[in-house]
């Protein structure tokens, strides 16, 4: 017993100093609607009114800000950076104008003309900076970063207009981004796609996330689920919710739902000696796991090939789409010079689906094999392996 007693002992001590119990939280929370030289937009302010009120409720100090001008984004960040130097989880949200140029991605103040690319530097701010805040000298917390900025953007096509030959640079939505360890990013869609606004206070997607948020006992991982799930019914499909994550531990917007790790008991059940022992090795399982730094780094490089296999996946059925509308563009031709350049055009394209198709094999047998050593799967059996070549 007194082995139990020390595990017991362990647990209550995880449970206290869980970062989800006890730790100082704080979010900036940011709606841009009012814009000047691209006309209004309908949801942000409400969305982030909205969101601002569902964190409060559970236990974040948010620094709300809307309509804000470029100096007064910039205000916002520094105040938010200087709240995150003693909180231990730190939420950014922003609902408004995005866009992505040479794979960098800015989020557009209600001031913001963009005239030109130097412009991207004095009117727009960059995400790669606020994300810099979040993170500076943050090893071991926990940040989540929530991005409803993919909507149908006219500040970027007059920037590209102004771009000439470089216009190509300015892609549509935004791009995915490289997050360091403790950061969670979800964006209101794909990398690359547009959003839908939606006709009602709130955007699709931040109405959902509101909800989900709200919702007891769900990890963020769950959240997520539940967002995607509403946002593509919402949407027909045509929306789909995405997100990248280097997070190590479980996260929950409700304080009393991360109970820490101890097996639930079962109502009703006899606590015999041999349903104790069951609980104490799940525990000393729970405990191993969470104290192996491997088996985190393990974890983190899942999340990564997961991330990156869908990435790809997505990729190659968006190129099946350009096949298709290619040919049916080009329709019957006798022009032989227009057949060699339709030709030539899917050429390029499949070329580059079997270069991700080989990135795609090679990623799922990564998986399989973090699957196995972190006990999510079994190793597949030599008929297995053969089945799936």
């Amino acid at each position: 017993m007194l082995r139990y007693r020390v595990l017991l002992a362990a647990v209550a001590a995880l449970v206290v100093t869980s970062p989800a119990a006890a730790d100082k939280r704080v979010a900036l929370v940011v709606g841009n609607s009012a814009y000047v030289q691209a006309g209004a937009l309908a949801n942000p302010t409400n969305d982030a009114s909205d969101m601002a009120e569902a964190l409060k409720q559970v236990g974040f100090e948010v620094i709300l800000g809307l309509d804000l001008t470029k100096s007064a984004f910039d205000g916002k960040v520094r105040d938010f950076a200087r709240a995150l130097e003693k909180a231990d989880v730190a939420v950014f949200f922003y609902a408004g104008h995005g866009l992505q140029v040479g794979g960098r991605n800015y989020l557009v103040p209600v001031d913001a003309r963009l005239q030109g690319e130097r412009d991207l530097d004095f009117d727009a701010v960059s995400l790669d900076f606020v994300l810099r805040q979040v993170e500076l000298d943050r090893e071991g917390k926990t940040n989540i970063v929530f991005l409803d900025a993919c909507r149908d953007n006219p500040l970027a096509r007059n920037l590209a207009r102004s771009m000439g030959t470089r216009s190509a640079n300015v892609g549509q939505g935004l791009a995915q981004v490289q997050t360091g360890v403790g950061t969670f990013i979800a964006y209101s869609t794909q990398p690359g796609n547009v959003a839908v606004d939606g006709a009602g206070r709130n955007s699709p997607f931040t109405g959902a996330l509101v909800k989900a948020v709200g919702m007891p006992e769900r990890n963020l991982t769950s959240v997520m689920i539940e967002v995607r799930k509403e946002v593509l019914a919402a949407t027909s499909g045509k929306q789909v919710p995405w997100d990248h994550s280097a997070l190590t531990g479980d996260f929950y917007f409700h304080l009393a739902s991360a109970a820490g790790v101890l097996p639930k008991v079962i109502p009703g059940r006899p606590e015999t000696e041999e349903n104790l022992h069951k609980r104490m090795r799940e525990l000393e399982e729970e405990l191993k796991k969470k104290s192996d730094p491997q088996m985190t780094a393990k974890m983190v490089s899942l999340s990564h090939s997961k991330a990156r296999l869908q990435q790809l996946e997505d990729s190659n059925r968006q190129d099946q789409q350009r096949i298709f509308d290619t040919y049916r563009k080009a329709g019957p031709s006798s022009d032989a010079a227009a057949r060699n350049a339709v030709s030539r055009e899917v050429g390029s394209i499949q070329m580059e689906m079997a270069r991700r198709s080989q990135e795609i094999r090679k990623l799922r047998e990564q998986i399989g094999g973090l699957e196995v050593e972190l006990g999510l799967a079994e190793k597949p059996t030599q008929e297995a392996k053969e089945a799936a070549k």
